[in-house]
């Protein structure tokens, strides 16, 4: 399936296709769920891949956090197509659209640890950046940041999850 898959920037029309998809997985502790205005208000950061018929079978978001350092989440890929190259082509567009923004590193947050790993993704207990970096990050309302900087407040979003880092 691989070379039938194309990735492009998301559109608003493909956000009820997203939420689709990550509709199985939400409520678990795989992926929290979001409101759908979220989804709208993020969609120039999501890329989606689609098969041959034009259809969304997976999606991902960059999430810029910093000068050097962008999050890789939402990645969700539906289920009959998992393990045929779908996740492997939205994070490979997403690690390009970090090189060519000028990110240095990509974290991610994941239970799919073995995946992010064979893309370069290793885990990390700290976190990487200088103290006068955290103090700005700390002002950010967005849970994502907050989930990077290890904050206490959203500890109950990441129980078993493993935080992973890739240098570019």
């Amino acid at each position: 399936m691989t070379s039938s898959i194309k990735v492009r920037a998301a559109r608003t029309s493909d956000v009820d296709a997203i939420l689709a998809i990550r509709q199985p997985l939400e409520g678990s502790a795989v992926l929290l769920g979001h409101e759908k205005v979220s989804f709208y208000e993020a969609v120039p950061e999501f890329l989606v891949a689609v098969d041959e018929a034009g259809a969304v079978i997976g999606a991902g978001a960059l999430h810029v956090m910093w000068e050097d350092l962008a999050e890789v989440r939402s990645m969700v890929v539906a289920e009959q197509v998992r393990g045929q190259g779908v996740g492997s082509a939205v994070l490979e567009a997403l690690v390009q659209k970090a090189r060519k923004l000028g990110i240095k590193r990509v974290f991610c947050l994941t239970f799919e640890t073995a995946f992010f790993g064979k893309f370069g993704f290793e885990e990390i207990s700290d976190v990487p950046v200088d103290e006068a970096t955290f103090e700005q990050m700390v002002r950010s309302h967005d849970d994502g940041v907050a989930e990077f900087l290890d904050l206490a407040r959203v500890k109950q979003n990441t129980l078993g999850n493993t935080r992973m880092l890739k240098t570019l």
